[in-house]
């Protein structure tokens, strides 16, 4: 089947980044995408509008580019990405060329084939009909599943405490922290949905810890100081089926295994070593992000029923950035393919990396087969690569009882 041509082919996928060739890590950039040179058309990379997370330890201040990250207001934490240059989004790739759609349909063959396997897998159908069954009309209602998937790439940072760790630390001394754009990551598995979290290097720093005062030990959460807890057996009345509780010998309390009846108990935020270390964390989220649409196939065939088949790729598309589909026959899945192109880039351009977009067109083959047996006429659905059947008026069953 011959296909649309959609132009030019996108660049190959490079390893490490830049991970799309399109979009720069950050700046300094050239003259054309300066916002000084071309001011308004770009969003600026705004460094501020990181997420910090309620933190402890306001030591980042000092760390360009992440001065506001343990600050507390509540931002969503992201970076926003580098701008694109001049030049591309979906009114800049090469429109489709117009050709004809070929949609395959079945045959009198395949559904009389169709209707005699479904009457051969029941225990109750006679296989007359579909053996002397003459067909008068076959009615395609084929439908379609449209889908683009947008792959895109979001980071953040917050400010984490983790218990220190042996070894020297990635202190700020070492060097100046690289942006979060800057550091380089693992090439992701494209259209599946990942996270990375790793420490921001050059951003590690060491303190007392403020749970325990640098103490290392804090009250006994489970008895709360009191050395004793609950007895579980009796649930602390002493006594069980009127008799004294041989557990706690009828007092109700037990000795806290906790803190071994010490009232204290190793803190849990520095495991015991009274300091901390605390550091920028980037967070980077890979998601495929999924529109999809089916059109009315205008039949009383069951729709939920395409679930338990599959259907057939038709058309598809992998590139930077889609084109959207103009001179399909169904004029539902050219206006969803635009909305759905002209959304995707609009929602995720100002939030996200777009590293790859990919378009496909599913047929779902649905036909209504008319005919008639023995002077009735009656009528089923073939559907689905398989070639499954859907009726209600088979007219050659029995009534079975299985005793």
């Amino acid at each position: 089947m011959e296909m649309p041509d959609y132009g030019q082919p996108a660049p190959p996928f490079q390893p490490g980044y830049p991970m799309n060739p399109a979009l720069p890590p950050g700046p300094p950039y050239p003259p054309a995408m300066n916002p000084a040179v071309a001011p308004g058309y770009y969003p600026s990379v705004n460094t501020n509008a990181l997420a910090p997370q309620v933190a402890p330890y306001p030591q980042f201040n000092g760390i360009p580019g992440y001065e506001g990250l343990a600050g507390g207001d509540g931002n969503d934490g992201k970076f926003l990405p580098p701008p694109p240059p001049f030049g591309t989004g979906p009114d800049n790739v090469p429109a489709p060329t117009n050709r004809d759609w070929q949609i395959p349909s079945i045959n009198n063959e395949t559904a009389k084939q169709a209707l005699l396997d479904y009457a051969n897998g029941q225990c109750c159908y006679g296989s007359s009909p579909a053996e002397e069954m003459e067909i008068t009309q076959l009615r395609p209602f084929n439908t379609y599943r449209y889908r683009l998937e947008t792959f895109t790439e979001s980071r953040s940072c917050e400010s984490v405490t983790r218990p220190l760790t042996e070894g020297a630390l990635d202190s700020p001394d070492k060097g100046p922290a690289p942006q979060p754009w800057e550091i380089q990551v693992k090439n992701p598995t494209l259209f599946h949905d990942e996270t990375l979290k790793l420490p921001v290097p050059h951003t590690t720093s060491k303190k007392s810890c403020q749970e325990c005062n640098g103490k290392g030990k804090i009250i006994c959460q489970k008895c709360n100081g009191n050395s004793r807890v609950k007895c579980d057996d009796c649930n602390g009345s002493g006594k069980r089926a009127n008799e004294e509780c041989m557990h706690c010998n009828g007092t109700g309390s037990m000795g806290c295994q906790t803190c071994n009846q010490t009232n204290v108990q190793m803190c849990p935020g520095c495991k015991g070593k009274g300091q901390v270390m605390t550091f920028i964390e980037l967070t980077v989220t890979w998601k495929n992000n999924v529109y999809e649409f089916i059109p009315d196939h205008h039949s009383d065939f069951p729709t939920e029923h395409f679930k338990k088949v599959t259907g057939e790729k038709i058309y598809g598309d992998e590139q930077l950035l889609v084109p959207p589909i103009i001179n399909f026959p169904e004029p539902s899945i050219n206006q969803n393919s635009q909305t759905a192109v002209q959304q995707h880039y609009s929602k995720f351009i100002s939030s996200a990396r777009i590293l790859k977009q990919k378009q496909t067109i599913e047929l779902l083959p649905l036909t209504k087969v008319e005919y008639s047996w023995r002077g009735k006429s009656c009528s089923y659905f073939v559907y689905g690569r398989e070639n499954k059947v859907e009726t209600k008026d088979y007219p050659s069953t029995c009534c079975c009882v299985i005793l």
